[in-house]
């Protein structure tokens, strides 16, 4: 691709920080990888890397060109990308997951912050802001918030819905505002997951990624259709997923419903300056962005 082209050593590098931030949000239920991608200005180009995956690359692989393969496919793009999302998911993984048992508040105060200052910063990427396009947005965070309010399901263990979890959590997992760890939540597989990343239980992995590839290889193009022929009606509803999606991670709960805290002390001052912090991490990145999705170097 022709950003990947022009790309420096130190470009590489952000590129990998780019996707630990993406591999961060997407261990956490409730944040989006692809919010992530879409505020650092990577989300179209990550469409676009997907897409150069297709039947091509297995005819020139079927027929042992492979050098005509790897031209084909963006690999400068995406190895630096998978690379910085691995390293975060076997590296926090743990730590988050502690935090999540111990400290909810805290961690759910910053992750909070995170997706209301994305909201922010993708509704500056719709070009025209109208009555139609308020609808869309409307729609979608009615969508995101029946989605988040389902409770979760007690599912089997079998390959075969290992597979299907990988490919639906994927496509979640690459829309902002939708996350695939979530979906993984209400497929009754987050925490076998989480314990397989853990434990290095590598079959479990293997079966998760290749329904990922299966689902992230058709949903990609479906989606980069949507961005290229509606694109302000596509980004109005991704506004209204990521506003849906914040009750899922509203800090305080009260029998597992969404409440204010009851009093105001230090700990809800410490999750308030957390979620402060969340959002203004956001809205930094996003003007280290600098301009549109697909369009930085």
């Amino acid at each position: 691709m022709p950003a990947s082209a022009s790309r420096n050593p130190s470009d590489y590098f952000i590129l990998g920080l780019k996707g630990f931030c993406m591999g961060a949000a997407d261990i956490v239920p409730g944040v989006s990888g692809g919010t992530m991608a879409f505020i650092l200005g990577i989300y179209e180009e990550l469409l676009l890397a997907i897409r150069s995956f297709d039947l091509t690359l297995v005819r020139r692989v079927a027929g042992s060109r492979f050098r005509e393969a790897l031209d084909g496919v963006a690999w400068r793009f995406l190895v630096p990308l998978l690379t910085g999302i691995l390293t975060a998911i076997f590296s926090l993984a743990k730590g988050l997951a502690w935090l999540l048992v111990n400290q909810p508040v805290y961690i759910w105060s910053f992750f909070f912050g995170l997706v209301l200052a994305s909201v922010i910063t993708v509704t500056g990427r719709v070009e025209r802001i109208t009555a139609g396009l308020g609808l869309w947005a409307l729609l979608g965070a009615a969508g995101a918030y029946v989605l988040v309010g389902l409770v979760p399901m007690t599912t089997p263990n079998e390959w075969w819905f290992l597979v299907l979890s990988g490919s639906v959590a994927i496509c979640a997992m690459i829309l902002p505002g939708i996350s695939g760890s979530f979906v993984l939540v209400l497929l009754g597989k987050y925490q076998y997951v989480l314990q397989a990343v853990n434990s290095r239980d590598f079959l479990t992995l293997a079966l998760v990624a290749s329904g990922a590839v299966l689902g992230l290889i058709l949903f990609s193009r479906f989606l980069s259709w949507l961005l290229k022929t509606r694109y302000d009606p596509t980004i109005a509803v991704l506004c209204g997923l990521m506003i849906g999606s914040l009750r899922k991670v509203w800090p305080w709960k009260t029998a597992g419903l969404n409440a204010l805290p009851n009093q105001v002390d230090g700990g809800v001052l410490l999750a308030i300056l957390l979620a402060a912090t969340g959002v203004a991490i956001v809205l930094y990145l996003d003007r280290l962005a600098g301009g549109p999705p697909g369009d930085q170097s």
